[in-house]
């Protein structure tokens, strides 16, 4: 019963998944596509303007993330096959501050294209202006900036769906452990980044609008959320403090690839494991393999973050080569697959877009992780 769970919920979210496709799922877009394929995709077929030669500078929240560091990693091998340079630039801390610099630093090396997760979109918002006004592409990608400030956003899932994949898994171990989530009292909390990171805070509030309508009978402890600022250690010490307030707590969701580890590390620090209380969320498979093969939690998700890089610095290099989109095009991306261009609104409620090279593109599936199916993944 738990590979099927773990099997359906994955079809589920792929086929959710569905405007960006070509290669069927995250195993087989994560290889790129032979290189003379690639190169003739890239160098302008059917009016396609070649973006050989492009530079992207490729921004992540902050380096030494193992997410990031992935999402480089898989970057990097695309860019061999589409003949573009990705200039990997952050600072080893998430702040507003850091992520200007590293801005003001891609437009004095005059690259073409920004390729950014951003750590605030609105501290962000006048440097990325900034990049733009230089000539600069500016596209983003996992986190995203003001719509007006960037082209194209290439992300993870709508709000909805990725919400929906949160408390999915937290059912799933609900259930593992015993505990019935539609008929038993439910405490749970939330703990992440911070409220100012526009991705992860948008699947909190779709996750909790699906709490509400589904499981009235959930109680959230915190309603303010804790937040780790991406910082391993805090993490750890918010983990704990959570344990420590609410030392019977049913489900702590962690949709923040620093605060799940962190808090997996404070659940074992304090005794707990997966039996005593369901910690769940996003995270990258090599980040979390330990804590599963200890016992400490029973599943996670992630997307495949290494095709996202790759996505996103294609678009951000295909439009800084002069190529037009509006909503409704497709993007034909060597090794990954033909991607819908989605109005701003699929992944922020009321936003608006512009007729021209702006909108979003989704990736092709999640997976969801379990012991029964981790070692197949390496990032």
């Amino acid at each position: 019963m738990k590979k099927a769970l773990t099997l359906l919920l994955a079809l589920t979210l792929s086929l959710s998944l569905a405007a960006c496709g070509g290669n069927g799922g995250s195993s087989a877009a994560s290889t790129p596509a032979a290189s003379g394929s690639a190169s003739a995709a890239a160098s302008g077929e059917a009016g396609v303007v070649s973006i050989e030669g492009k530079t992207v500078a490729f921004i992540p929240k902050l380096t030494g993330n193992a997410f990031f560091e992935a999402a480089n990693n898989g970057a990097q091998e695309y860019a061999k096959d589409w003949g573009i340079t990705i200039d990997y630039m952050g600072d080893a801390t998430a702040s507003v501050s850091a992520q200007v610099a590293v801005i003001n630093q891609a437009i004095a090396n005059a690259v073409d294209a920004i390729c950014i997760s951003t750590v605030d979109a609105a501290g962000v918002s006048d440097a990325l202006k900034r990049a733009t006004e230089a000539g600069i592409t500016v596209c983003t990608w996992d986190s995203d900036a003001n719509g007006e400030d960037r082209a194209l956003m290439v992300s993870q899932g709508t709000p909805e769906v990725l919400g929906q994949m949160l408390v999915d898994m937290s059912v799933a171990g609900l259930k593992e452990r015993g505990v019935d989530p539609e008929k038993d009292e439910v405490t749970y909390c939330w703990h992440y980044s911070q409220a100012t990171v526009t991705d992860q805070n948008s699947w909190q509030v779709a996750g909790e609008k699906i709490i509400a309508e589904k499981y009235p009978n959930w109680k959230n402890v915190n309603p303010d959320n804790y937040y780790s600022e991406q910082d391993a250690e805090k993490a750890i010490t918010v983990g704990e403090a959570v344990l420590e307030a609410y030392p019977d707590i049913d489900l702590i969701i962690c949709n923040d690839s620093t605060a799940l580890p962190g808090q997996l590390q404070a659940a074992e620090n304090k005794g707990y494991n997966k039996d005593s209380v369901t910690i769940t969320g996003f995270a990258s498979p090599n980040a979390i393999k330990e804590y599963c093969n200890n016992g400490t939690l029973y599943n996670w998700g992630l997307w495949d973050c290494g095709v996202q890089g790759g996505m996103g610095c294609y678009v951000a290099a295909y439009l800084a080569a002069g190529n037009t989109v509006k909503v409704g095009d497709v993007i034909s991306i060597p090794g990954i697959g033909d991607c819908e261009v989605l109005p701003n609104d699929s992944i922020s409620a009321g936003a608006t877009t512009a007729d021209t090279n702006n909108g979003v593109v989704l990736l092709p599936e999640d997976t969801i992780y379990t012991a029964e199916n981790m070692n197949d993944y390496n990032f």
